[in-house]
């Protein structure tokens, strides 16, 4: 089955919904498309571990439940990002993996949909091991084996005996689970598989590496270790000869499939000389009788083992060190590329218009930004377009009852309008508004308004009349609000002491 299925789409397409782009990341980094997870969704993934606002558990379980389908290409695409987020990720992903008392429950998988998911459900079985191993090794050590510091100040090289002897076998236990991957060339066949294997292959050079690191010192304290510890160590270094002749199989098979063979580290085999003096001390201590050997001649054999382990030792550094220089050249011109995108995309950019061409600061008779007078405040206008210093129910206060029309020919708004345009500018003269026609009864006092008659204030038409302030009319302006307000103040007789009777 290759590309997006519908089940895919459909649950990207959820994730989308519910706001979860972490869960529909790794949906899409776990699709049946028959391929490695692809690179984005991966550093997104990445990214995420490396934000303290991610949810490390949420992130988890979403890998998790992903393996709980039936199909091999999407169980073997998640534990396939898990392990990239346990090489790459923020450390405190693989913490959180370690802190679980159970992971991957994988060991009794099986996609019977066809021969391909037969043959890859035993890979997925194998698989998942590894990375159950790799956790538990992080929760029994506090460190990932496979980033630790190398060399001679390094973690493995710098331990005590007693930690040294507890530590290596934890090393060996998951160099075991990695070799049991136990893949032939001719088995890769699939861009899903070969992903998982290039995952474990840089994995077996540096986790071999800090075994050799250990072996290392092992080998340096054995000869003044106690009865019992030169026993564990001899137990060791046994061990660890047979898992030198299984890694340099597993690194054959990355030959073969193409990996170039400068990234593939030469192993040096110490002598077979070591193995006999480690054996003849331990018996020396015991009590057992064993040919005599000059001090010499042991640390004559000790310096050749430590300086073939030390060769090796070298060429799985310079192999990891050449693997980090490449993957720092391909961040660094992918940055390169992604500023360069971003400079041209600014550069398509159009340029926006300044102020002066702005449609808001043009004066043509469509548009008009004048806000709207507020009845109940005291309006003003610059200009002279209109100046009213004070307000209509102040009576303490003067009026001008004069109007005059704006030199400048500048709009004014009406309270109900709310808009006006230059072309309407009324023309010179005064307003007259009787009170009592706006309110539809004559009366000689303020208090006889009648409630019932409405207001309908429009626009004061062009060719309508304007009357002198002095000259009261009976006749109702019933067009425009402006003018009832002017002639309202003007019965009232604001300013000049007097009442109209």
């Amino acid at each position: 089955m290759s590309g997006q299925s519908i089940t895919d789409r459909i649950t990207a397409a959820q994730h989308s919904v519910t706001g979860s782009a972490v869960s529909k990341t790794v949906c899409k980094a776990t699709t049946h498309e028959i391929m490695g997870p692809k690179k984005k969704h991966l550093d997104y993934l990445i990214h995420c571990t490396n934000e303290m606002n991610v949810n490390i558990p949420q992130l988890a379980d979403s890998l998790f439940e992903r393996t709980t389908s039936t199909s091999w290409v999407v169980v073997f695409k998640s534990l396939i990002a898990t392990h990239h987020l346990m090489v790459y990720g923020n450390e405190r992903f693989v913490q959180y993996l370690a802190s679980r008392n159970t992971l991957f429950n994988l060991s009794n998988f099986l996609d019977k949909s066809g021969l391909q998911g037969y043959d890859m459900s035993t890979f997925i079985r194998r698989y998942s091991r590894y990375l159950n191993e790799k956790a538990v090794s992080y929760r029994q050590v506090a460190f990932d084996f496979t980033k630790v510091k190398r060399g001679v100040d390094g973690v493995m090289r710098t331990m005590n005996t007693e930690k040294l002897l507890k530590t290596i076998p934890i090393i060996q236990s998951q160099m075991d689970a990695l070799l049991d991957f136990n893949v032939n060339a001719n088995e890769l066949t699939n861009g899903v598989i070969n992903a998982g294997f290039m995952l474990l292959f840089k994995d077996s050079i540096r986790l071999f590496a800090a075994y050799n690191e250990g072996i290392i010192n092992l080998l340096e304290k054995y000869f003044d270790m106690k009865k019992t510890q030169c026993k564990e160590g001899l137990d060791i270094y046994k061990k660890f000869l047979t898992r030198m002749t299984r890694i340099s199989e597993f690194l054959k098979v990355a030959e073969q499939v193409g990996i170039d063979r400068g990234d593939i580290p030469d192993l040096s085999q110490a002598p077979s000389s070591l193995l006999e003096a480690l054996e003849q001390h331990l018996a020396s201590l015991e009590g057992k009788k064993v040919k005599d050997s000059t001090a010499a001649s042991r640390a004559s054999t000790l310096s050749n083992a430590v300086s073939s382990l030390a060769s090796t030792g070298m060429s799985f550094t310079k192999v990891d060190e050449r693997e980090k220089q490449a993957a720092l050249e391909e961040e660094q011109a992918r940055l390169k590329a992604l500023k360069e995108q971003r400079l041209k995309e600014l550069s398509k950019r159009p340029s926006f218009a300044t102020t002066d061409t702005s449609p808001v600061s043009t004066t043509g008779g469509t548009i008009s930004t004048a806000p709207a007078i507020d009845l109940f405040s005291t309006p003003s206008c610059s200009n002279g377009a209109l100046k009213m210093e004070s307000d209509l129910f102040d009576i303490q206060q003067t009026f001008n009852p004069s109007v005059q029309a704006s030199s400048t020919g500048l709009p004014v708004a009406t309270a109900w309008a709310g808009y006006s345009t230059a072309s309407q500018a009324p023309p010179p003269g005064a307003l007259q508004v009787d009170f009592e026609s706006v309110f539809g009864a004559k009366a000689t006092g303020v208090n006889n308004i009648d409630s019932d008659d409405i207001l309908k204030p429009t626009m004061v038409g062009s060719n309508q009349a304007l009357c002198s302030i002095n000259q009261l009319s009976d006749k109702l302006v019933g067009d425009d609000l402006d003018s009832s307000l002017a002639n309202l103040v003007g019965n009232l007789g604001i300013g000049n002491g007097t009442t109209k009777k």
